[in-house]
Protein backbone atom coordinates (compact mmCIF):
# COMPACT_ATOMS: atom_id res chain seq x y z
CA UNK A 1 0.00 0.00 0.00
CA UNK A 2 1.25 3.71 -0.93
CA UNK A 3 -0.45 6.58 0.67
CA UNK A 4 -0.68 8.23 -2.26
CA UNK A 5 -3.11 5.71 -2.93
CA UNK A 6 -5.62 6.64 -0.08
CA UNK A 7 -4.50 10.59 -0.91
CA UNK A 8 -4.80 13.23 -3.25
CA UNK A 9 -3.81 16.90 -2.90
CA UNK A 10 -7.65 17.79 -1.85
CA UNK A 11 -7.17 15.94 0.81
CA UNK A 12 -4.41 18.40 2.26
CA UNK A 13 -5.73 21.23 4.36
CA UNK A 14 -2.80 23.90 4.73
CA UNK A 15 -3.12 25.77 6.72
CA UNK A 16 -5.48 23.73 9.12
CA UNK A 17 -7.20 27.22 11.03
CA UNK A 18 -8.51 25.71 14.55
CA UNK A 19 -6.65 25.73 17.77
CA UNK A 20 -7.65 22.40 19.28
CA UNK A 21 -7.41 18.76 19.02
CA UNK A 22 -11.16 18.55 18.51
CA UNK A 23 -11.19 21.34 15.59
CA UNK A 24 -8.52 20.23 13.51
CA UNK A 25 -10.47 16.58 13.34
CA UNK A 26 -13.30 18.30 12.21
CA UNK A 27 -11.35 20.11 9.69
CA UNK A 28 -9.76 17.25 8.61
CA UNK A 29 -13.17 15.36 8.57
CA UNK A 30 -14.86 18.00 6.46
CA UNK A 31 -12.43 17.79 4.19
CA UNK A 32 -12.92 14.17 3.68
CA UNK A 33 -16.80 14.89 3.43
CA UNK A 34 -16.72 18.14 0.78
CA UNK A 35 -14.36 15.37 -1.41
CA UNK A 36 -17.36 12.70 -0.78
CA UNK A 37 -15.07 10.51 0.42
CA UNK A 38 -17.50 9.74 3.47
CA UNK A 39 -20.97 9.60 4.30
CA UNK A 40 -22.66 10.63 7.81
CA UNK A 41 -20.04 13.45 8.76
CA UNK A 42 -21.22 13.68 12.36
CA UNK A 43 -21.06 9.52 12.48
CA UNK A 44 -17.35 10.10 10.92
CA UNK A 45 -16.47 12.79 13.32
CA UNK A 46 -17.85 10.95 16.41
CA UNK A 47 -16.20 7.59 15.83
CA UNK A 48 -12.65 9.91 15.45
CA UNK A 49 -13.57 11.90 18.42
CA UNK A 50 -13.94 8.67 20.27
CA UNK A 51 -11.02 7.08 19.32
CA UNK A 52 -8.98 10.25 20.50
CA UNK A 53 -10.75 10.58 23.75
CA UNK A 54 -9.92 6.43 24.47
CA UNK A 55 -6.09 7.23 23.71
CA UNK A 56 -4.36 10.20 22.21
CA UNK A 57 -2.59 9.63 18.60
CA UNK A 58 -0.01 12.18 19.56
CA UNK A 59 3.18 10.15 18.66
CA UNK A 60 5.76 12.54 19.14
CA UNK A 61 8.12 14.51 16.90
CA UNK A 62 5.13 17.02 16.33
CA UNK A 63 2.96 14.36 14.86
CA UNK A 64 -0.42 13.21 15.21
CA UNK A 65 -2.61 10.17 13.66
CA UNK A 66 -6.07 10.39 14.76
CA UNK A 67 -8.27 7.82 13.49
CA UNK A 68 -11.52 5.71 13.51
CA UNK A 69 -13.53 3.21 11.95
CA UNK A 70 -17.08 3.60 11.12
CA UNK A 71 -19.48 2.69 8.65
CA UNK A 72 -19.11 5.74 7.15
CA UNK A 73 -16.77 5.40 4.63
CA UNK A 74 -16.68 2.37 2.01
CA UNK A 75 -12.66 2.23 1.83
CA UNK A 76 -9.80 3.49 3.81
CA UNK A 77 -9.42 6.96 3.39
CA UNK A 78 -7.02 10.15 4.56
CA UNK A 79 -6.72 13.66 5.02
CA UNK A 80 -3.63 15.57 6.19
CA UNK A 81 -3.45 19.04 7.86
CA UNK A 82 -1.01 21.36 9.19
CA UNK A 83 -2.32 24.11 11.85
CA UNK A 84 -1.12 27.64 11.29
CA UNK A 85 0.45 27.07 14.96
CA UNK A 86 1.31 24.10 16.92
CA UNK A 87 -1.24 22.38 19.01
CA UNK A 88 -1.61 20.21 22.06
CA UNK A 89 -2.61 16.87 21.74
CA UNK A 90 -1.52 15.36 24.55
CA UNK A 91 1.56 13.85 22.86
CA UNK A 92 3.34 11.38 24.14
CA UNK A 93 6.59 13.44 24.45
CA UNK A 94 4.58 16.51 25.68
CA UNK A 95 5.19 18.53 22.95
CA UNK A 96 2.01 19.94 20.35
CA UNK A 97 1.66 18.55 16.81
CA UNK A 98 2.88 20.35 13.94
CA UNK A 99 1.22 17.33 11.00
CA UNK A 100 -1.86 15.68 11.29
CA UNK A 101 -2.74 12.61 9.43
CA UNK A 102 -6.30 11.68 9.43
CA UNK A 103 -7.30 7.91 8.43
CA UNK A 104 -10.72 6.34 8.53
CA UNK A 105 -12.00 2.85 7.57
CA UNK A 106 -14.84 1.12 7.33
CA UNK A 107 -15.08 -1.26 10.30
CA UNK A 108 -15.10 -4.40 8.31
CA UNK A 109 -11.27 -3.53 6.81
CA UNK A 110 -8.42 -3.62 9.77
CA UNK A 111 -5.63 -4.80 7.36
CA UNK A 112 -5.81 -1.11 5.36
CA UNK A 113 -5.98 0.68 8.42
CA UNK A 114 -2.79 -0.98 10.30
CA UNK A 115 -0.92 -0.99 7.20
CA UNK A 116 -1.37 2.57 6.06
CA UNK A 117 -0.55 3.31 9.98
CA UNK A 118 2.50 1.64 9.51
CA UNK A 119 3.51 2.89 6.14
CA UNK A 120 2.74 6.72 7.54
CA UNK A 121 4.62 5.31 11.03
CA UNK A 122 7.67 4.02 8.89
CA UNK A 123 7.96 7.16 6.50
CA UNK A 124 8.02 10.14 9.37
CA UNK A 125 11.26 8.01 11.33
CA UNK A 126 12.90 10.39 8.95
CA UNK A 127 13.46 13.79 10.48
CA UNK A 128 14.34 15.49 6.64
CA UNK A 129 11.06 14.10 5.00
CA UNK A 130 9.23 15.73 8.60
CA UNK A 131 10.61 18.85 7.59
CA UNK A 132 10.02 18.67 4.23
CA UNK A 133 6.17 18.45 5.15
CA UNK A 134 6.66 21.38 7.49
CA UNK A 135 8.22 23.63 5.10
CA UNK A 136 5.53 22.48 2.19
CA UNK A 137 4.08 25.69 0.95
CA UNK A 138 0.40 24.18 -0.90
CA UNK A 139 -1.02 20.85 -0.66
CA UNK A 140 0.68 20.37 -3.83
CA UNK A 141 3.43 20.26 -2.65
CA UNK A 142 3.31 18.28 0.15
CA UNK A 143 1.55 15.60 -1.44
CA UNK A 144 4.72 15.60 -4.01
CA UNK A 145 6.78 15.21 -1.06
CA UNK A 146 5.17 12.14 0.32
CA UNK A 147 5.15 10.98 -3.50
CA UNK A 148 8.85 11.29 -3.35
CA UNK A 149 9.59 9.69 -0.13
CA UNK A 150 7.23 6.51 -0.96
CA UNK A 151 9.88 5.73 -3.56
CA UNK A 152 12.71 5.36 -1.54
CA UNK A 153 11.10 2.34 0.09
CA UNK A 154 9.72 0.27 -2.92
Amino acid sequence: MHLTDILTPERIKIPINARTKAGIIEELVDALAANGDIQGRDNVLHAVLAREKARTTGVGNGLAFPHGKCAGTRQLVMAIGRPTEPVDFGGVDGKPVTLIVLLVSPLDKTGPHIQALARISRLMTNSAFRRRLEDAPTAQQLYEAIEDQEKTLR
